[in-house]
């Protein structure tokens, strides 16, 4: 469907899997998990279609941060745990940057797609956009279930994951019958093997976070920076730096777990809005993700292409500086996050 719609563009492919990471991240809350449902289906027909693997990961790889920036969304969750948020806000907050973000991202792949002249696909007419649709509308329905779920409180965003889950299983298998029975049993090995690479990864940088919290790193960093006293622009710039260091070379969850229960009341007590700050911290751990040494979605895109980290970070490289501009706007331009709250009367 994703191609159908936007695969006539210059880099056709490319525009297609910003567009499914786009639309798989309002039913995943994981960065990682988008990188790996949508890089693994797309990344293979692309360099078949003639496009290098460097342009296919760093799409993909940048493109799949979408997951935690439109809700419902893993890290969101954690910072509206850590500080008595409203969950429901931040969801809502996250749709219009979510939008805006997957829209740029977009505008750099069909640049660069048409400044290489890499392949584009035939323009498809509206009936054929209507049929697929029509065929992919059991998929979409996928995030009406969770969306709905959530907001209707069926159940709680880790139950959504179960539920689609068990969705997911019936469609692939009875509807689309596009995987057998019989490859059931290769598909769970498979995601156990995704799995343990991934929770390798998290363990090992779960263990590094214990120990700069145990020196008390991070806490000596915000302290200094409320000791020094910034006003709203340059704490929100000093924020900025803290994290996208911390994003270096820490999880997110633990990112969060650990800095937002300081940066949180110094934001408040300089005037900051709660969920505006929420969806800032939320864009540097997307561009955490992306950025060596422990980037998440650069660790599953390299071993998606069997490319090397490094080869795999220059990849990424122009997208990288498409989110810092965005991170840039959504950190001084707050209306562009709360203005769908508001409207919708949650704040």
């Amino acid at each position: 469907f994703a191609s159908s719609v936007v695969g006539h563009y210059h880099g056709g492919l490319g525009l297609s899997a910003v567009f499914a990471c786009a639309l798989f991240a309002a039913v995943s809350g994981s960065s990682p998990a988008t990188v790996v449902a949508i890089g693994s289906i797309l990344l293979p027909s692309m360099v078949k279609q003639g496009f290098p693997m460097r342009f296919g990961v760093g799409t993909i790889a940048t493109a799949g941060g979408l997951g935690i920036l439109i809700p419902p969304s893993i890290v969101m969750v954690m910072y509206a745990v850590s500080t008595s948020s409203s969950v429901g806000a931040l969801f809502i907050a996250g749709i219009v940057p979510g939008i805006a973000l997957a829209f740029m991202l977009g505008v750099t792949t069909w640049w660069i797609a048409r400044r290489n002249h890499y392949p584009r696909q035939p323009r498809a007419d509206w009936a054929t956009r209507w049929r697929a649709f029509r065929k992919s509308v059991w998929g979409l329905l996928l995030i009406v279930i969770v969306m709905g779920g959530i907001y209707s409180g069926a159940f709680t965003p880790t139950e959504a994951a179960a539920v689609s889950a068990v969705y997911a299983f019936v469609i692939a298998v009875f509807v689309y019958k596009d995987m057998p029975l019989s490859r059931v049993p290769k598909v769970l090995l498979d995601s156990a093997n995704m799995s343990a690479m991934l929770l390798y990864i998290i363990t090992n940088a779960v263990l590094f976070a214990y120990l700069l919290t145990y020196e008390d790193i991070p806490q000596q960093i915000a302290q200094w920076m409320v000791d020094t006293g910034f006003g709203q622009i340059g704490y929100l710039a000093a924020v900025n730096v803290l994290l996208l260091v911390a994003g270096n070379i820490m999880e997110p969850t633990s990112v969060i777990l650990i800095t937002a229960p300081v940066l949180f009341p110094v934001a408040m007590a300089l005037g900051i809005d709660p969920i505006h700050f929420g969806v800032m911290i939320t864009v540097n751990m997307e561009v955490g993700m992306i950025t060596p040494p422990v980037g998440l979605n650069l660790y599953v895109a390299s071993g998606i292409a069997r490319m090397g980290l490094t080869e795999t970070s220059i990849a990424c490289f122009p997208w990288l500086l498409t989110m810092l501009v965005f991170l840039m706007m959504i950190t001084y331009w707050p209306a562009l996050s709360l203005w769908l709250p508001r409207t919708l009367g949650m704040l």
